[in-house]
C-alpha cells in the first residue's frame, strides 16, 4: 500500500495494491498489522455505507465530538465522488484550511482522516456509493455539522448547480459558531 501525507497534518491518502487479472481485481482495503508497521494505529469499530443516488448530492460537513470523536477511513465502491477534510483543531497551523481529492471505484484511493477533522464530499456521478471505517461509535449527542459552503473556508465544490442536501446540512452553522471541541496535538 502506497500512502501519500497531504499538506494537512495527520491526513493522508492511501493506495492499496491492486491484483487483478481477466476476473477483475483483488484489493486488501486495510490491514491493521500492515498499518500499524507505518505508524497508524486506529481501532476501527464501525462500517458505514451510504448510496446517493444523484449526482451533485452533497453530504457534510460532519463532525463527531469528543467524547465519541471519530477518525474516518474513506473510500468509494461505486461511481465517483469528491471527498472534504477541513482542518478544525484548535492550534493546529493547518487550522481551517481544506483538502480535497477524488475517490472512486476506478482510482481505489483512499482517504484517512484523524479526527478534528470535518468530513463532507460531493458526487460527481449517480449512483454513487461511499463506504467508510470509523473508529468511534455513532453517538447522536456528539454528532455536529458545520455549512458546506462556510465562506471562512472556501471549499471549492465541483459543482455546475446547487447541491442536493438534507435538511440538516442545508441548515448547518458555520464553524465560528460551533462550540469547538478539538485540539490540536502534533503528530
Amino acid at each position: 500500500m502506497e500512502i501519500e501525507k497531504t499538506t494537512l497534518d495527520g491526513l493522508l491518502v492511501l493506495m492499496p495494491r491492486r491484483f487483478g487479472d481477466d476476473r477483475g481485481f483483488f484489493c486488501e482495503s486495510w490491514n491493521k498489522q500492515r498499518m500499524a508497521e507505518a505508524g497508524l494505529h486506529y481501532d476501527f469499530v464501525q462500517d458505514n455505507h451510504s448510496l446517493s443516488a444523484a449526482a451533485g448530492t452533497l453530504r457534510g460537513l460532519h463532525y463527531q465530538c469528543p467524547p465519541h470523536s471519530q477518525a474516518k477511513l474513506v473510500r468509494c465502491g461505486r461511481g465517483a465522488l469528491y471527498d472534504v477534510a477541513v482542518d478544525i483543531r484548535l492550534g493546529s497551523p493547518s487550522y481551517g484550511k481544506w483538502f480535497g481529492i477524488e475517490l472512486s471505484f476506478e482510482n481505489g484511493r483512499q482517504l484517512m482522516i484523524p479526527e478534528g477533522f470535518l468530513h463532507g464530499f460531493v458526487t460527481l456521478e449517480p449512483d454513487t456509493e461511499i463506504v467508510y471505517k470509523c473508529s468511534d461509535f455513532y453517538a447522536p449527542d456528539c454528532d455536529g455539522s458545520v455549512a458546506w459552503n462556510d465562506p471562512e473556508i472556501g471549499i471549492n465544490w465541483p459543482l455546475d448547480s446547487a447541491p442536493v442536501l438534507s435538511k440538516k446540512d442545508a441548515n448547518a452553522p458555520q464553524l465560528a459558531d460551533i462550540g469547538n471541541p478539538f485540539v490540536w496535538e502534533a503528530t
